[in-house]
């Protein structure tokens, strides 16, 4: 109870800060719908964003299990940076997607409250039918997203250990050690790169889509 006390306050200044937002939005004409297209769109950018940061870490994974003397510190410093990008870009395609759920649900909300709005059974029906094909698109497009975002962490998780492998044992030796694990980390990349296309091919489709109707 005492918790609920003391985020109740920051749930209702939040509510209010978001209804203020789209109250905002709607004076200069961008609703809802617009503003959902466009968190689908930054969704599908950061994603973009992810894939070419995770191809580059694979490239760097590359190049460290390939080291053949020099600067081992370097290396590891160059493999650490890989990962903490990695990191980030996840970070924010999680960031992306919550922020697309967040819009959905008050759309969706709106448009079934304002169904009951309607005096033109004709024209209620249409809507109707409209908001549940919407939703089934919106269904599948959230769905592969969550797949591709939960794809990241797997290689997340072996990027974290491998650095965390070399930055305490800077030496030859564990370089051999890690050469064992590209080729799992190769296959995690690839799947994950594979699951953010489907979801990026589902946002152009429902972008699309959405702005049709």
């Amino acid at each position: 109870m005492r918790y609920l006390l003391l985020i109740l306050p920051l749930c209702i200044s939040l509510l209010g800060c978001q209804s203020a937002y789209y109250s905002a939005m709607e004076k200069v004409g961008v609703h809802k719908r617009d503003i959902l297209a466009d968190r689908v769109e930054e969704a599908q950018e950061s994603q973009q964003d992810a894939q070419q940061q995770f191809k580059s870490a694979l490239e760097q994974f590359s190049s460290l299990i390939k080291f053949d003397g020099g600067d081992l510190q370097r290396v590891y410093q160059a493999t650490d940076k890989e990962y903490q990008a990695c990191n980030a870009a996840a970070e924010e395609v999680t960031k992306r997607i919550d922020s697309i759920e967040a819009v959905a649900d008050d759309l969706f909300a709106e448009w079934q409250d304002e169904l009951d709005l309607y005096n033109n059974k004709k024209l209620k029906q249409d809507s109707a039918n409209k908001l549940t094909d919407t939703k089934r698109q919106y269904n599948s497009l959230l769905k592969s997203m969550r797949i591709a975002e939960k794809s990241m962490q797997p290689v997340l998780s072996s990027l974290r250990d491998n650095t965390l492998y070399l930055k305490h044992n800077l030496n030859a030796k564990a370089i051999g050690a890690l050469q064992g694990e590209f080729n799992s980390v190769q296959r995690d990349i690839n799947q994950l790169i594979d699951n953010m296309n489907t979801a990026i091919a589902e946002s152009e489709q429902f972008v699309r889509a959405l702005k049709q109707k």
